[in-house]
């Protein structure tokens, strides 16, 4: 569940010209990106979660108070929410090409947010329970599944410490969650342990904090553009001091560096999973969310390390 400073200004129609920029980008992007298994690399860390400024109130706290504040608004970005079929279908291809038809197995969806990514398990048929630790966030997944007449269990519960049974479910999965977890050898340690021999969890996320160089590019153009007059501007703004809590807060998790894919996977052979690979072709997903967002930042969508990662417990 990934903080982003802007929320979605009014979705801004694309030229024939644009659109065609984007596909074209996204296709010539493809043929970088494949299945691949990383070797081990040595990755140490320091674990940053003390009580703040002498108080009780510690980084956990702050970040569940920056998530529930947050959940009133973040379905409104792209790449939370998901606004098309075209986009649904793709995470349904991503899902299902990593974790197999649902029929009936457990999921367990890790900071499950307002449940998108639940109701994309409940799609496939997965039997599905959704935890979170902002309970704001859990109000408005359960109102979306009432909605949608779906039965999912969501729950309150922290997904480094989860209080669930032992070897208790076939399938784990979440969505920009690494990247923000305080102690993430210790989570997946927690992850190996509540799923069940043979059962898998399903990672998607990426390094938000260091631009590509054609990110960086991206930027640079975005700002030009801006100052011609060519592109408007985002109206839409976090709280500046809203803003300067997610900053503040990422500056202290582990991967505060940014989460590469290399160093997820090293943490996650040292909690014991094997059979782990990454896959970057996340392309169907990028280019479906772009059509939703201005002529910029789609195009650095794409540029972004992004990944799923599949890791299994042995059996």
């Amino acid at each position: 569940m990934a903080a982003t400073a802007a929320l979605p200004n009014k979705r801004i129609a694309f030229s024939s010209v644009e659109n065609r920029c984007v596909l074209l980008f996204y296709d010539f992007l493809g043929q970088y990106l494949s299945f691949r298994t990383l070797p081990s690399h040595q990755v140490r860390y320091e674990r940053m979660d003390g009580p703040v400024n002498g108080s009780n109130f510690n980084l956990r706290d702050e970040i569940k108070a920056y998530w529930s504040e947050r959940a009133a608004t973040f379905d409104q970005s792209p790449g939370h929410e998901i606004f098309s079929e075209e986009e649904r279908e793709a995470w349904h291809r991503l899902i299902a090409r990593h974790l197999g038809a649902g029929q009936g197995r457990t999921a367990l969806d890790l900071a499950s947010g307002t449940g998108v990514v639940s109701l994309l398990l409940d799609d496939l048929g997965f039997d599905v329970t959704g935890l979170d630790w902002a309970e704001p966030m859990l109000e408005r997944a359960r109102a979306k599944a009432d909605a949608k007449g779906r039965r999912i269990a969501f729950r309150l519960g922290d997904a480094e410490n989860t209080m669930e049974p032992d070897n208790h479910y076939d399938v784990i999965t979440n969505r920009h969650l690494v990247w923000t977890l305080v102690d993430p050898e210790a989570a997946f340690a927690e992850w190996l342990r509540i799923l069940k021999p043979g059962g898998s969890v399903l990672i998607v996320d990426g390094d938000f904090v260091n631009a590509t160089s054609f990110g960086r590019l991206i930027q640079q153009l975005a700002s030009i553009a801006q100052r011609l007059g060519f592109t408007p501007s985002e109206t839409a703004q976090l709280p500046q001091q809203l803003v300067e809590t997610h900053r503040n807060i990422l500056s202290r998790v582990h991967f505060a560096d940014g989460a590469r894919a290399d160093a997820v996977v090293e943490l996650l052979r040292k909690a014991g999973f094997q059979d782990i690979t990454i896959d970057t072709d996340l392309r169907r997903i990028h280019r479906a969310q772009a059509k939703h967002m201005d002529f910029w930042k789609g195009l650095a969508r794409g540029s972004q390390h992004r990944y799923a990662i599949k890791a299994t417990k042995a059996t």
